[in-house]
């Protein structure tokens, strides 16, 4: 096990780089990854599975303690977020099944990884899973409505079949990785060291499929895609930032909204948007699964040659 734990490490260290060799992939050999298109929400369902697996009472022993830190990281969340979205979608023209994913993607709880960067950037870790694991249990009732809100004149939204796919993919998965943490602690310390592996695995497969069954359609606007991607995250960043600086938190704290903020769940996107808008709509998405990992890395660099005194750091074993 010392052997799957040491090759999940090296994978979790790596995982932006394994979302590019699988995105082209995807890209260069459709006909190998579309088969697992079909198996995206059964994927995703996997990674939450192990989210709940890492998931303590600490965690929410967090939020009792400091509500006015986790608050601001979750409504600059599910505020900046899709705001921003709507915004790129008023002044880029794109199609509305682009413009749909694109929201779509902007209403998503936060990304895992997320705590990964915070670590990395010497941010305060325990927020940022705080704020990840507040904003996951909020989205199946924030994200559809928000969807509906803002994405419905693009494409029919069907707010309350998005609302059971999310709590299919989210929370059920998540309740019984965290029952098991309960009733089989000892088999879950021997399985905790490998999920980094098998969240790699699960999202890397997920951004391959996506890829593959819009092979086509990146080709011809990838580029615009791609551009309204690294804008929407790159303005995260910064308005996470921004925001929890108002909010007279500390540099520690600003790092870890920063990142919670610019980084979103894209597994769950790609998943949503495929079961109810199109494939095309997936796409946003899983561009932004490759680009956010490459920005986080950056950007956590960036922030650790600004380190806080005060800032606590904690290990955390989490991968999206």
């Amino acid at each position: 096990m010392s052997f799957v734990g040491s090759v999940s490490a090296f994978v979790g260290r790596t995982f932006a780089i394994w979302v590019i060799v699988f995105a082209a992939l995807g890209f260069f050999l459709p006909a190998v990854f579309i088969p697992v298109a079909s198996y995206i929400v059964i994927l995703l369902g996997i990674i939450m599975f192990g989210m709940g697996l890492t998931l303590s009472l600490d965690d929410f022993r967090e939020v009792a303690r400091r509500p006015f830190d986790v608050g601001v990281g979750v409504l600059g969340q599910f505020l900046i977020m899709p705001l921003v979205a709507v915004l790129l979608t008023r002044i880029i023209p794109m199609t509305p099944e682009v413009a749909a994913g694109v929201i779509l993607v902007g209403c998503c709880p936060g990304g895992t990884s997320s705590n990964v960067m915070t670590y990395l950037g010497k941010g305060d870790v325990a927020l940022s899973v705080a704020c990840t694991s507040v904003t996951t249990l909020l989205a199946p009732l924030v994200t559809p409505f928000l969807v509906w809100l803002f994405a419905s004149q693009y494409l029919p939204v069907d707010a309350m079949s998005m609302f059971i796919s999310i709590v299919k993919v989210i929370l059920v998965p998540l309740a019984l990785g965290f029952a098991l943490q309960k009733l089989a602690p000892a088999l879950v310390r021997v399985a905790v060291p490998a999920l980094p592996l098998v969240s790699v695995t699960g999202i890397v497969l997920i951004v391959a499929a996506v890829v593959a069954v819009n092979q086509a359609a990146i080709a011809s606007s990838g580029l615009l895609i791609f551009a309204v991607v690294i804008l929407h995250n790159g303005i995260g960043y910064a308005l996470g930032f921004l925001a929890a600086r108002a909010c007279g938190l500390s540099l520690a704290k600003r790092k870890a909204v920063s990142i919670e903020v610019g980084m979103q769940n894209s597994g769950l996107g790609a998943a949503l948007a495929s079961a109810h808008f199109s494939p095309l709509a997936a796409v946003p998405s899983a561009i932004f699964s490759v680009w956010h990992n490459i920005s986080g890395a950056l950007i956590a660099n960036y922030f650790s040659r600004v380190p806080d005194d005060k800032a606590g750091r904690e290990t955390v074993v989490a991968a999206e």
